[in-house]
């Protein structure tokens, strides 16, 4: 069965018990979270909203972004090698 987040706090105390990030709702907001260094690689994160989000060094490698709102978000460092980006 795959979790779906659908906001910052979900994802914080996914991330922290050690789990990996699969799914995310479609509609998920995380606009404007602090998502440092978060290991977001290959996550599903189609269609959420990370306007205004930190994810300075956050590993986005394989992620599949598209759709997703990125508008403002800061990602300096961050991993995107093979993160599908395509709207």
């Amino acid at each position: 069965m795959t979790t779906k987040l659908t906001n910052e706090v979900e994802l914080k105390a996914h991330l922290a018990s050690g789990k990996s990030v699969s799914r995310f709702s479609s509609d998920a907001n995380l606009s404007l979270a602090n998502l440092r260094r978060a290991n977001l690689s290959r996550a599903n994160l189609s269609l959420a909203d990370l306007s205004g989000a930190d994810l300075s060094g956050a590993d986005l490698s394989g992620a599949d972004l598209s759709g997703t709102v990125l508008s403002g978000a800061k990602l300096s460092g961050a991993n995107l090698s093979l993160a599908n980006l395509w709207r």
